[in-house]
């Protein structure tokens, strides 16, 4: 090996013949993290493990800020909100007929509010790069619980889904800072 941090090519490992065993292995940092360590499974060496950084094994991240560990935190993040969106609209459409037929008597103006928020939901789903989506979602947890004034299951759904946009508003906060 040329240095402490790189890892042998194909022709440079040894074979099963040739491997270290027992007292022979390497216990330091020079040890192999190909794979003989790692159970025959090939890891990948990134940049930040070729430099040495602290964020590859060190007890601090890079420059202080706690990472995420994620690719893309904001990505992901985003991700979150536009599936939160999404499943609402969806459970929202597909309540209709369920509370005709079960919960009584569902007025025009109900089934009126339901569409049109599942409408607001899906655009939102699509608009969650934009910052001010995420607290157009808040509003609408808020009208889908007014929405219970029309019909007392729209209300259970508003109050399912403020908490499950809580939860995705909790995860953003923790994961973006």
């Amino acid at each position: 090996m040329t240095g402490p941090q790189q890892r042998p090519t194909g022709a440079e490992r040894p074979t099963g013949a040739e491997r270290p065993t027992g007292a022979e292995q390497a216990t330091g940092p020079e040890q192999l993290s190909g794979p003989e360590q790692a159970g025959g499974v090939e890891r990948p060496v990134g940049p930040e493990q070729a430099a040495g950084s602290e964020q590859a094994g060190g007890s601090e991240p890079l420059g202080g800020v706690r990472r995420s560990g994620l690719r893309n935190p904001d990505k992901a993040v985003r991700g979150l909100g536009a599936g939160t969106m999404s499943l609402e609209a969806l459970v929202l459409l597909l309540a209709i007929q369920p509370i005709r037929v079960v919960g009584g008597d569902l007025s025009g103006a109900a089934i009126g509010a339901i569409v049109a928020l599942a409408v607001a939901c899906v655009v939102l789903a699509g608009m969650m790069r934009r910052p001010w989506a995420w607290h157009a979602g808040t509003v609408i947890q808020g009208l889908l619980l007014l929405s219970g004034l029309l019909h007392w299951s729209l209300f259970a759904l508003g109050v399912m889904f403020a908490l499950v946009w809580a939860y995705a508003l909790h995860v953003r906060r923790v994961i973006l800072g």
